[in-house]
């Protein structure tokens, strides 16, 4: 029997993808959640007004509009009424799932220890061009709870060892079965395979159903105007895939659920599909890549291009003025003077703290306009300044690497290791889904928004 050796590995990658991207936002505002009462007989604050009741302990609604600030930060979706209003109900659930993962885990014994946060603090800020100490003050310059934050990490990692602790008492993957996996690859070897990364957003019942399928809508216009398919999918998906940015890997069309291969068969590369609605819930694809032939000699490299980018953002309000506009853009014009990333980066932090190095970023993973845009560009040269919705930004590309041709590729055909691990994640995304769905059966759970 192979053993379950790269189990904590991939746990703890689940564990972190979450909060791991956090581009450039615009300047703190106040939500309409957050808005004072108005006058009239005293109103709860909404450290005290409740969100919903999970068995015994409470979510206050204090708790739900920090989560969603800090949602709508890490998935680069705008700070707009709708946005809340459209994302809210798949927040408290996600809200409710943690509070259940954390009283299991109190159940079980299982805790996050103070390394842990800390060292999944220190990723984010590393993987963010962040200095220690940095993310404190970037969550509290937005206005967001640093406990919410801590709350999302420390639930995640004590599910995933709740998670590694039962996958190691029924989850096996035997030499046979990478095996089989491995002569089933080599048959369709010659086969059209093609590369797919996913969003899964689950409904439970079918008086969710509705509000899942218009955030799956909502999340999709907001890809298709430039927010990164991979950061949304680490911060909403429901599967395992998550960890890793939604991404399938390469595949045969047969091998995806019949409704999801008729969704990505005319989709071309950087294409996204609309929802698609199964038994479980509702997909959003997007087809990373496709190729013809054997494993390694298709017509594109796994990965593709991976470009290494600077971006600067100047805020500016939900509606902004069109004076407001043209300041923004004199301002972001004047930072094209830069020569380097670096300098850039200096620049931009002078007069937008949240600027952001992006780090390596799948061409693949783009929406086809900034995708366009990045290709354009000579390494070292600033983009115009491009209207966003927080903002307005200017883009530098630090470098460029060719598409990538993975070790196994070069042979032919995927390593054990690989085979593995992919089998090893969809034994995983099954124990999780079923370990918290029994926890939702036998909660208490009183949703008051």
């Amino acid at each position: 029997m192979m053993s379950l050796r790269r189990l904590s590995v991939l746990l703890l990658a689940l564990s972190l993808a979450g909060a791991i991207a956090i581009p450039a936002s615009a300047a703190p505002r106040r939500t309409a959640m957050s808005a004072p009462a108005p006058a009239g007989p005293a109103q709860p604050v909404p450290e005290m007004r409740i969100a919903a009741v999970v068995n015994d302990e409470v979510i206050s609604e204090f708790d739900l509009i920090s989560r969603i600030r800090l949602v709508e930060i890490s998935s680069n979706l705008a700070d707009t009424p709708e946005t809340r209003k459209r994302i809210e109900p798949q927040v408290l659930r996600a809200l409710v799932d943690e509070r259940l993962q954390l009283q299991e885990a109190k159940r079980q014994n299982i805790v996050a220890t103070d390394d842990e946060l800390n060292n999944a603090i220190s990723q984010i800020e590393k993987q963010n061009n962040m200095q220690p100490g940095q993310l404190n003050q970037f969550l509290k310059a937005r206005g967001i709870d640093r406990g919410s934050l801590i709350n999302q990490l420390t639930a995640s990692i004590v599910w995933a060892k709740l998670v590694r602790r039962l996958a190691a008492q029924n989850t096996e993957i035997s030499d046979e079965e990478i095996d089989a996996a491995m002569k089933r690859l080599k048959e369709h070897a010659n086969e059209p395979q093609i590369r797919v990364a996913e969003i899964f957003l689950a409904v439970d019942n079918p008086s969710q159903d509705q509000d899942v399928r218009n955030l799956a809508e909502k999340l999709t216009q907001q890809m298709k105007q430039g927010a990164r398919f991979s950061a949304v999918a680490q911060q909403y998906s429901q599967s395992a895939t998550a960890a890793v940015g939604g991404d399938l890997g390469w595949l045969r069309p047969d091998q995806l659920p019949p409704e999801l291969a008729a969704a990505a068969a005319p989709l071309k590369p950087g294409e996204l599909s609309p929802p698609v609605h199964t038994n479980g819930g509702y997909y959003l694809l997007l087809v990373l890549d496709r190729r013809n032939g054997e494993i390694g000699g298709g017509t594109a490299q796994q990965g593709g291009p991976a470009y290494d980018v600077v971006q600067v953002i100047l805020p500016l309000p939900p509606q902004p003025s069109e004076a407001l506009k043209r300041a923004a853009a004199v301002e972001a014009n004047n930072l094209r003077s830069a020569k380097s990333c670096p300098e850039l980066l200096k620049l931009g932090q002078q007069k937008a703290p949240q600027s952001t190095n992006e780090g390596k970023i799948s061409l693949a993973n783009l929406a086809p306009q900034m995708r366009e845009l990045l290709t354009k560009l000579q390494v070292n040269q600033p983009s115009e300044p491009i209207l966003q919705r927080s903002g307005v930004g200017v883009l530098m590309v630090c470098s460029k690497d060719a598409a990538q041709q993975p070790v196994a590729a070069k042979s032919g055909e995927l390593t054990r290791e690989e085979v593995f691990e992919t089998l090893l994640r969809q034994k995983l995304d099954t124990v999780s889904r079923r370990y918290l769905l029994d926890l939702r059966r036998a909660a208490y759970v009183d949703v008051r928004v």
